[in-house]
C-alpha cells in the first residue's frame, strides 16, 4: 500500500479525525490484498497489531470478511454483499463502496 503524505497548510493545524473508521482502513487493506498479513495491516492502517486482529475478528464475526486458511497464513475474501451497519447506509453494499475506495487508489 503507498502511503500518501498529509496534506498540510502553512499555518493550519492538522485535524486529527478521519472519514473512515480503522474497521474500514482494515477491511480496505483486506480488499486490495487479501493475502495482506495482520502485522501489515496493522503498520498500514497506523494501529498495533492486536488492535488489527481484533478488527479483522469484528470484522469476520459480523459476516464482512471470511477467514480462510492456507497452512499456516489465513487468506480473507471479502463479503461483497455485506450492508454498511449505519441505519443511513444500510442499504449500501459494501462491494461497490470497497471498490471505489481501492479505485481510487491508483
Amino acid at each position: 500500500m503507498v502511503q500518501r503524505p498529509p496534506i498540510e497548510s502553512p499555518g493550519i493545524a492538522r485535524s486529527t479525525w478521519f472519514v473512515l473508521t480503522n474497521h474500514g482502513n482494515v477491511l480496505l487493506c483486506v480488499a486490495r490484498d487479501p493475502t495482506i498479513r495482520i502485522s501489515e495491516i496493522a503498520r498500514n492502517v497506523g494501529i498495533g497489531e492486536r488492535a488489527a486482529q481484533k478488527i479483522v475478528a469484528d470484522l469476520v464475526s459480523e459476516g464482512f470478511l471470511v477467514r480462510i486458511k492456507n497452512g499456516r497464513r489465513n487468506r480473507y475474501e471479502v463479503n461483497r454483499s455485506a450492508h454498511l451497519r449505519h441505519p443511513l447506509l444500510s442499504e449500501v453494499e459494501i462491494g461497490p463502496l470497497l471498490d471505489v475506495l481501492r479505485d481510487g487508489h491508483k
